[in-house]
Parts: structure tokens; sequence; C-alpha cells
């Protein structure tokens, strides 16, 4: 395992012991409704499956197709706040 990786998993049991990974996933669950993203995503599915057609579109297909796009639509001020939490949280718990 790389240093990186280790790092994450630390970084990523922290978060969750605390619970401040489920209050990070609320934030960003609120944040992409208000900004619209869902929507967008929605909307990307319906034409997906306008496309493949209702008995051929999958639950993969989706998350095939619309997996890529859904993390670039994600703007990047929800992203910066998130990471900023993270930051301050890590901060403020560091061992």
């Amino acid at each position: 395992m790389s240093k990186d990786s280790k790092m994450r998993a630390t970084i990523n049991q922290k978060l969750t012991e605390m619970g401040e990974r489920e209050r990070l996933k609320e934030l960003l669950r609120a944040k992409l409704t208000e900004c619209g993203w869902r929507d967008q995503l929605k909307a990307l599915c319906k034409d997906v499956i306008k496309e493949k057609g209702l008995e051929h579109a999958t639950v993969e297909d989706l998350v095939v197709e619309i997996t890529p796009k859904g993390r670039v639509l994600v703007p990047d001020s929800v992203k910066r706040e998130l990471l900023q939490r993270i930051r301050a949280f890590l901060a403020q718990h560091a061992t």
C-alpha cells in the first residue's frame, strides 16, 4: 500500500469514527441539490434512456455514462468547501 493510500485510509477512518463523514455527505447532498446538480443528472439519465430505449438501458449503462459527467458537473465551489471542511477537521483533530 502506497503512502498516499495509507494516508487516505487513515483520514477516512478518522472522518468515519468521529461522524464527520456523514455530516460531510449530508452537506454535499444539500449543496448538490441547491445548485441543481441532481436535476442535471436526472436529465442526463433521461437522455441516456431515450437514446438506448427503455428496454435496453440498464443501470450499468447509466452508471458508466453518467458517473464521469456527474463528477465534472460538481461545481468547484462545492469541491472547495468540502476540501476546506476536511482540512479544518483534520487540523482540529490532528494527533
